[in-house]
């Protein structure tokens, strides 16, 4: 029997579920040309105001996505195949290859080499992927998580925003057991994959959260809350699951900073550059809050999306955070549509979209063509 996404919407959650992964493409597409420039010197080549659409990155090229995007989708895959960390740690090590060829290898004996999405020539390309993944991906044997505030097993240092940029999908999945706790768990098991330093895999976990409570309907929350802006609303119920976590922190201040400055107006790139660079975890997520707050409408978004990528730090991590965010809320049909017509893989990501939403609802038929797109982990 299906198992019903939580507003009892199949076509509802289906279009949050597009929306999260497309619009975090997107704000990942709008970033990526500029990122690692200063605020001056993007104002010095396209204008006082930044950028305002999707520009041509150092190739020429408009529209494409980067490691974000790439390891984001391979999340999705993950959680379609098995569900676990084992399946999730696979998947990332299908992305890995992405990185180390140019196109999609024989598979041979490997269990690893196989499914649709590691058939996808476009992401057989790197895009300034995070040294953290790569090197915590290169150990391939399987990972025990540590317990939550301690160091993790693999580069137990870092706390790079890699693990914050790709762990949307853990919000999203309807499918049982579907709690924040549990979003929360899985997101912060698998960012220790790569990063190990609580902050890193701890923020990964609340923006999980944060993304499970946005498709979760104010009902099923508590009643006092159901008036608030719902993204207010998910931000605040995610930062108190947090601070039950120990090493909350870090994060958890990040948090609080970003919703007390959006609550300020009068947004601007110097209040987005106060919360810090995005090279960090928690900064990339209080950038992406920040930015999603100071423009929570529907008809906002692309000015969220500009404002969380108009800035000297990590613009592609801070546009795709932002963009799963509201594209969780809000469903594909907020995103600027003449951005969407420009984006690298729309088809693939729309797909992929579509199969993780018949998944996670249980609304799937096991065909042969479904195992030979998801064949197990």
């Amino acid at each position: 029997m299906p198992v019903h996404p939580p507003d009892h919407d199949l076509q509802g959650y289906r279009d949050r579920v597009r929306g999260c992964l497309l619009g975090g493409a997107l704000g990942d597409a709008l970033g990526a040309p500029i990122e690692f420039e200063s605020i001056g010197r993007i104002h010095r080549q396209h204008g006082p105001a930044g950028v305002t659409g999707l520009v041509p990155d150092w190739r020429g090229a408009v529209g494409l996505i980067t490691d974000d995007t790439q390891m984001t989708l391979f999340t999705v895959e993950g959680l379609i195949r098995g569900g676990d960390v084992g399946a999730v740690h696979h998947a990332y090590l299908r992305w890995l290859d992405t990185q180390q060829y140019r196109s999609p290898g024989p598979s041979g004996n490997d269990p690893i080499r196989t499914g649709l999405l590691r058939e996808q020539k476009w992401l057989y390309s790197r895009r300034a992927p995070g040294n953290a993944c790569l090197s915590g991906l290169r150990h391939r044997g399987a990972v025990a998580p540590a317990p939550f505030g301690e160091p993790g097993p693999v580069n137990p240092d870092s706390k790079g925003c890699g693990t914050v940029m790709r762990s949307a999908p853990f919000g999203l999945r309807a499918r049982s057991p579907r709690s924040p706790r549990h979003a929360f768990d899985l997101a912060a098991e698998c960012a220790q994959l790569t990063h190990g330093h609580p902050t890193g895999y701890l923020a990964a976990g609340a923006f999980a959260a944060i993304v499970h409570f946005l498709v979760t309907p104010a009902e099923q929350t508590s009643p006092d809350t159901a008036e608030d802006e719902p993204l207010a609303r998910a931000v605040r119920q995610a930062t108190d699951l947090l601070e039950t976590y120990p090493s909350h922190e870090e994060t958890s201040r990040a948090l609080r900073t970003a919703v007390s400055l959006a609550a300020k107006g009068d947004p601007s790139p110097e209040r987005v550059e106060s919360l810090g660079g995005a090279w960090v975890a928690e900064e990339a997520l209080a950038i992406a809050v920040y930015c999603a707050l100071a423009h929570p409408a529907p008809g906002d978004v692309g000015r969220a999306l500009l404002l969380a990528v108009n800035h000297s730090g990590d613009s592609d991590s801070t546009g795709a955070v932002c963009g799963n965010l509201l594209g969780a809320r809000h469903g594909e049909a907020a995103l600027p549509a003449g951005w969407l017509a420009h984006l690298e893989g729309r088809d693939a990501i729309t797909e992929l979209a579509d199969d993780f939403a018949a998944w996670s609802t249980g609304d799937h038929e096991i065909t042969g063509a479904w195992l030979r797109k998801y064949p197990g982990a």
